[in-house]
């Protein structure tokens, strides 16, 4: 309980300090409720930390115009995978969701998620996520209103047992976020195993997986280190994988707005929305950690030599996805040097 009122405090002192700004006009504007769904459930860090903050925000800064009304862990109906076509097809006006849930779909996206690409800090991963977006994927996401696209911070193996080697992976089932991170857990022994991240506590409970590959945020909200003991850290930067994701709006949900409420939507989208989404997963996750290690749970990072020899038995993932990708028109080198530059220019301490 002390973790969750020292991260619910956060939450409403954000929520506090953020500006109540009246757009001029906004006061004959009608009011709208907007529907948000998302797949986590509402004792989750990104909903008690982000989208609640977010939504209240531009409630605040609209003078109570535009409300959004948020339906966590699936109420709406569906499954996680199912999420964007939600938003594409107005089942939801807004849907917060993972590119990588649908495998293939988003191929751009993908050189953000590739190993050893990302930075080990949330913020980091978000600022240049956000900027390779704008740039880059357009197009790839234009059945929807992109409101902000970001990355979490660096990804841990948790399992039943300590992992000090690549040896000590070999035939583990892990459940795995995205295709790149599946890709890559198989190319350093492991059975990658993928689900969405609702299934991941009973799928440990029964064994139908060894233990899976999340970052610290979301650990508490599926009871990780409830189910498992053992938390192995990839050192430094650039660190195993991320997982990327997005706001994702109807296009006609979003047209329809009042153009007042257009502009304090507009407001709170893009690079200050990433940076939020940002030092969220950064903050939790130091929080959750540390209620990890006083729980007794082991925490242990493989050494600099190990993940050196990762990263490069990793290496024909991205030899793989480069080439992949040549089929949809995309220059997968040319991409992957963009974002490894710009995590570049936003890497933090």
């Amino acid at each position: 309980m002390a973790v969750r009122r020292r991260l619910l405090l956060g939450a409403a002192v954000a929520a506090v300090a953020a500006p109540a700004v009246l757009r001029e006009g906004f006061a004959q504007a009608p009011e709208v409720t907007l529907k948000l769904h998302h797949f986590l459930p509402p004792v989750s860090n990104p909903h008690q930390r982000f989208l609640v903050p977010w939504a209240r925000k531009v409630e605040t800064e609209s003078g109570g115009r535009l409300k959004i009304q948020i339906f966590p862990a699936m109420q709406l109906g569906g499954a996680p995978p199912q999420l964007f076509d939600q938003a594409r097809d107005g089942v939801a006006d807004i849907v917060w969701t993972l590119p990588g849930n649908t495998p293939g779909r988003f191929p751009g996206i993908e050189a953000m998620e590739l190993p050893f690409v990302a930075h080990k800090r949330g913020i980091a991963n978000s600022r240049a996520l956000q900027e390779y977006a704008d740039k880059n994927l357009r197009d790839e996401f234009k059945e929807v209103h992109p409101i902000v696209w970001w990355a979490h911070d660096h990804g841990l193996i948790h399992a039943g047992k300590q992992i000090r080697t690549m040896e000590d992976l070999k035939g583990l089932k892990l459940r795995f976020p995205t295709r790149q991170a599946g890709e890559a857990l198989k190319a350093l022994g492991a059975s990658a195993i993928g689900m969405p991240i609702p299934q991941v506590p009973e799928s440990l409970a029964q064994k139908v997986i060894d233990g899976c590959v999340v970052p610290w945020e979301v650990v508490p909200a599926i009871k990780v280190h409830e189910l498992l003991k053992f938390h192995t850290e990839i050192p430094g930067s650039p660190t195993l994988y991320t997982s990327t994701f997005i706001l994702a709006m109807n296009k006609a949900s979003y047209g329809k707005l009042a153009p007042e409420a257009k502009r304090v939507l507009d407001a709170n989208s893009g690079m200050p929305v990433a940076e939020m989404a940002g030092k969220v997963w950064d903050d939790a996750g130091a929080v959750v950690a540390d209620m990890v290690a006083k729980r007794g749970n082991t925490i242990s990072a493989i050494s600099a030599d190990e993940a050196a020899r990762w990263r490069k038995t990793t290496e024909p993932v991205i030899a793989a996805w480069i080439e992949s990708v040549k089929a949809r028109g995309l220059d997968g080198g040319k991409l992957l040097e963009q974002v490894r530059a710009l995590v570049d220019k936003h890497k933090v301490a």
